[in-house]
């Protein structure tokens, strides 16, 4: 398969090329009222590449077709790298008209390319800045803080790790599982490491994992059902994989450290998932509307309410029960900033001997 072929491609290219705020958990705003005024051809088919899994975005495709029902979106999902690889190959010839990724260095790294299309989602500028495009070339979505989750019949509160800088510990040896080099998360987590801690604290932290035997899969979701199952003690994921464990009707025993809250400590690490107009897609006016779509109130709390994220616009409430994060208790340095590691982050992690 094509996109398959290209995955090494856009590895390439993230090397090359290649803060963080968080909505308090208040009461709902107000919905937004402003649209889009462009009147669109009768029965306009917009075609989305997600990174997001199907099960997770169809929800929103589904209100906004409802609210728009001249157009039609079909949904490509797939791996985000996969997808954008797609995008660069296409470039000639868009095939599609609208890019939703779940790690935001892989849109920064588009936008670098010259294959996304400038367009501003009203209400944009009442985030912070540090979350914005200064070109306007993506829509910061949700964000997603990286968390310790564990196992509570394998370890107690009292034993559980504060930070990731305890998973070297030897008492973790065989016991903590992670996503791989190949994980957008991962490449993130470490990149974000590289801005914060230096290249030398980045690569203690894999040195770390690897002296302790860590076992890294392919995806997070593997790794907190296995550490649901208790196959693992520790696992490595994104605040809503904990989430979705504990409201399994099984294995939900886990409970969770957000690292990096400690004085003196640096802050949490935060990712965000975006959304970007492709250039020269067929249905230009379409994915604006899809872009704001995904911007208003309503949609950013079903994003809360379906899959425990953190929305991007503040004062949306959040899924019952999950922890409330705020500015001063996360990693400050912009996404742009981090993209920029990207390069290191890849090399150290083949150094280190993680897969």
């Amino acid at each position: 398969m094509r996109y398959r072929l290209m995955y090494f491609l856009l590895s390439s290219i993230l090397v090359a090329s290649c803060g963080f705020a968080a909505p308090v958990n208040q009461a709902s705003v107000e919905e937004k009222t402003t649209r889009s005024l462009v009147t669109l051809p009768a029965d306009t088919t917009l075609i989305v590449y997600s990174g997001r899994s199907e099960a997770l975005i169809k929800p929103v495709v589904d209100a906004f077709m409802a609210e728009n029902p001249s157009i039609t979106v079909l949904l490509k999902a797939g791996k985000d790298s996969e997808l954008a690889a797609a995008i660069l190959e296409e470039q000639a010839n868009p095939q599609a008209d609208v890019f939703i990724t779940t790690n935001m260095l892989t849109t920064i790294a588009l936008a670098k390319k010259s294959v996304l299309s400038a367009h501003e989602v009203p209400g944009i500028r009442e985030i912070p800045e540090r979350y914005q495009s200064k070109d306007k070339m993506w829509t910061p979505i949700t964000l997603r803080a990286r968390v310790i989750m564990y196992n509570t019949n394998l370890v107690s509160a009292d034993q559980a790790p504060k930070s990731f800088e305890d998973l070297a510990d030897p008492k973790w040896k065989g016991k903590i599982a992670a996503a791989n080099s190949t994980n957008g998360s991962m490449q993130a987590h470490i990149a974000t490491l590289i801005a914060v801690s230096g290249t030398r604290g980045a690569a203690r932290f894999l040195e770390g994992l690897v002296a302790n035997e860590t076992t890294f899969f392919g995806g997070h979701t593997d790794v907190r059902k296995a550490v649901g199952a208790g196959e693992f003690a520790i696992g490595i994921v994104n605040h809503y994989y904990y989430e979705l464990q504990r409201h399994e009707p099984t294995d939900n025993a886990v409970a969770v450290v957000y690292s990096g809250q400690e004085e003196g400590e640096s802050g949490l690490i935060v990712n965000a998932t975006a959304a970007a107009i492709i250039k020269n897609s067929p249905h230009p006016e379409a994915a604006k509307k899809f872009l704001d779509f995904l911007f208003e109130t309503k949609t950013q709390r079903q994003f809360a309410e379906l899959n425990y994220e953190y929305p991007i616009v503040p004062k949306i409430s959040l899924a019952p029960d999950v922890r409330p994060i705020v500015d001063s208790q996360i990693i400050s340095t912009p996404f742009e900033e981090i993209a920029g590691h990207v390069a290191e982050a890849a090399q150290l992690m083949g150094s280190a001997g993680v897969p």
